[in-house]
């Protein structure tokens, strides 16, 4: 099991929400994987490590998997599936696995991706 994280975790850490930070410690001490892809960092890298002290901290401890050809088209299927059109939102779903847990500010959509994944993917709003 992985936990992945969309641009609205990312944002929660940055700005300091509490439960966003025990959520990611929580997932650190029991080793769990963290996870997301390059279009995500996208989302939310804007300044550099003096603008983003605590991004910047975090995205050391979350594995990074590329936006590739491969990963693109698996989100292209998703987003064909349920008429949805965030391909970030896609890739992201589309690397998961059965029984991750994809940690997201915008539950709705991911949870028809999910769904149109056919996989067992836990959803958590933030």
């Amino acid at each position: 099991m992985s936990i992945l994280l969309d641009a609205g975790a990312f944002i929660a850490i940055e700005s300091g929400y509490r439960p966003m930070a025990r959520r990611f410690k929580g997932a650190q001490q029991s080793e769990i994987p963290l996870k997301t892809h390059g279009g995500v960092i996208a989302q939310v890298w804007r300044g550099g490590i003096r603008g983003q002290t605590r991004l910047a901290r975090a995205l050391r401890m979350v594995e990074t998997v590329p936006l590739d050809d491969g990963l693109g088209r698996r989100a292209g299927m998703l987003l064909a599936r349920c008429g949805l059109s965030d391909a970030i939102d896609a890739a992201l779903v589309a690397m998961a696995d059965h029984g991750d847990e994809i940690i997201t500010s915008d539950p709705n959509d991911l949870a028809m991706l999910a769904a149109a994944s056919q996989r067992s993917i836990n959803i958590t709003p933030l």
